[in-house]
């Protein structure tokens, strides 16, 4: 089974990261980009061995949509990295992508070839991906936030424009994401929306980032509230991702809930 050799692809990326990290710190651009890079790579081999293997898209379970978030955290680091050399951003992307590896590792699923019937439609992977890709954004946005809201002492409009900038990007994913889904209802339910305790905090989030995207429309509101809502939009994104899945009313039959 494939999963059996998630061990050493992963290993491979996690060093290959880790060396672009380092390398990163030490003023070898050429090195961290090459490194990151093929890291990225390897690990996007064995999603794409993985959906082969499969015969469906890797993304019905939590696992399986960790495997995404790792990849894309890396992706949205590399990005944030070659485009405006922050470093640490490097460092911080590696470090939650091998956290979420580890969490794989320690918590393994059984990854089946068994798909439900409402699963098996053309807009399941690009929905699920496409949302995968804005969380890794917001994270990364959120690292953003974190940073300058606790490590730095002062905040420069260079930086608000970076975590601005992926959050812009991030919700335009997210919402794209969202009519895929919206789509997907209507092939799979007859309906569009249903308000599905995951659908509900889908738009929950939706909205808390564009009450984020508002607020910063005025330059000249605090910095520090801002940060604060960004930081508070991530946790309502988790409540979305996995978070739903211990609540009682989609225990009692949401649709959306993943297979622990």
């Amino acid at each position: 089974m494939i999963w059996d050799y998630f061990f050493i692809f992963a290993l491979i990326s996690a060093c290959c990261w880790i060396i672009g990290a380092l390398a990163a710190w030490k003023g070898n651009s050429m090195v961290a980009y090459i490194a990151t890079l093929l890291g990225v790579l390897v690990f996007s081999l064995y999603i794409i061995i993985m959906w082969v293997t499969l015969e469906r898209p890797p993304l019905r379970t939590m696992g399986e949509t960790r495997l995404w978030y790792s990849l894309f955290l890396s992706l949205a680091g590399f990005i944030v990295y070659s485009r405006w050399h922050y470093k640490w951003m490097l460092s911080f992307s590696t470090i939650l992508s091998i956290v979420f590896i580890c969490i794989n590792l320690f918590k393994p699923e059984i990854h089946s070839k068994a798909l439900m019937p409402a699963l098996q439609s053309p807009w399941f992977a690009p929905h699920v991906i496409v949302y995968m890709f804005s969380y890794a954004l917001f994270g990364a946005a959120t690292l953003m936030a974190v940073y300058l809201l606790f490590f730095k002492k002062t905040t420069t409009d260079k930086e608000m424009d970076i975590t601005d900038n992926l959050v812009y990007v991030g919700y335009s994913f997210l919402t794209i994401g969202m009519l895929f889904g919206a789509l997907w209802a209507k092939e799979a339910w007859g309906h569009y929306w249903s308000w599905d305790p995951k659908e509900t905090w889908a738009a929950v989030t939706w909205f808390g980032y564009l009450a984020y995207i508002h607020y910063r429309l005025n330059k000249n509101r605090g910095i520090h509230q801002a940060l604060i809502l960004l930081i508070v939009c991530f946790i309502l994104l988790q409540m979305c991702w996995w978070g739903i899945n211990y609540l009682p009313s989609a225990q009692a039959g949401s649709v959306h809930t993943y297979t622990l």
